[in-house]
């Protein structure tokens, strides 16, 4: 069974074939779908798509960095009240993280609603989902690694978690995989570009988990295209091919790692 950790299947860009969209999934081997959360505009579509099939899909809460402006305390403060309404339904807190990609106006704001919302994490004993966007310009003010290990640290955040859509360098990803991270790898590994695959090729399948980040980021060759969940068959099948396995072995092994860190059965 294939699982992908990162979906935003609510979204509307599937309004007009959602139930197609699933089915699809389902016939590559998907079993298990998690839907992270963005802000309020998103929690009413991702609690109506759980509710409808909670065999299949599971749920996040949390406020996207690229959602935090200079009021960002109102939508932090529904973020918090819709989670600590019933924690128990939520099996994590995500995505939430720094993006410096287009501009770092609101970068402080961003690292406060990190750190308050990692403090829900730790309270209630749920992992993160963090979602880390560097910018172009290579500066160290806008590494949103280097600044990600400084908060952790500061933090001293002893719990677990994801690195979403991982696009940090080799000395991140052991870094990462050290502190007690799994690495989200997606479509954007089958890139000709891209350096995922040198960075695999140097973990174990036990510090990764599978992803697709839908409707965003498709694999080759879907790339430019819309994403769905039965792409991240794709993305296991290059997995396969970079660690000279199977794709059933890449499979099993990448849903056992999600199961573990969220507490599913």
């Amino acid at each position: 069974m294939l699982t992908d950790t990162h979906s935003h299947i609510y979204a509307e860009e599937f309004d007009d074939d959602r139930d197609n969209v699933i089915a699809r999934a389902e016939t590559a081997g998907v079993g298990l779908v998690l839907l992270p959360a963005i802000d309020a505009d998103s929690y009413e579509r991702q609690e109506r798509l759980a509710a409808s099939r909670p065999d299949l899909f599971r749920q996040m809460m949390g406020l996207h960095p690229t959602s935090v402006d200079a009021d960002y305390g109102k939508a932090l403060d529904i973020a918090r009240e819709t989670f600590f309404a019933n924690p128990d339904k939520y099996i994590g807190i995500g995505e939430i993280g720094l993006d410096f990609y287009w501009d770092v106006t609101y970068r402080q704001q961003q690292i406060d609603a990190l750190e308050q919302q990692i403090g829900w994490a730790e309270e209630t004993g749920k992992p993160i989902v963090l979602h880390l966007r560097s910018g172009k310009d290579g500066s160290d003010d806008s590494n949103a690694y280097a600044e990600i290990f400084r908060l952790l640290e500061r933090c001293r955040y002893g719990g677990k978690g994801i690195m979403h859509c991982f696009s940090g360098s080799l000395d991140d990803a052991h870094r990462a995989v050290e502190m007690g991270f799994l690495l989200g790898i997606g479509g954007t590994m089958t890139y000709k570009k891209s350096t995922l695959p040198d960075i695999v090729r140097s973990l174990t399948l036990e510090d990764i988990v599978l992803e697709t980040d839908a409707p965003y980021l498709a694999p080759v060759p879907y790339r430019g295209r819309r994403n769905e969940s039965a792409y991240i068959s794709l993305v296991a099948q290059k997995i396969a091919e970079i660690k000279e396995t199977t794709f059933d072995i890449v499979a099993a092994a990448t849903t056992d790692n999600a199961r573990r860190l969220f507490g599913l059965q």
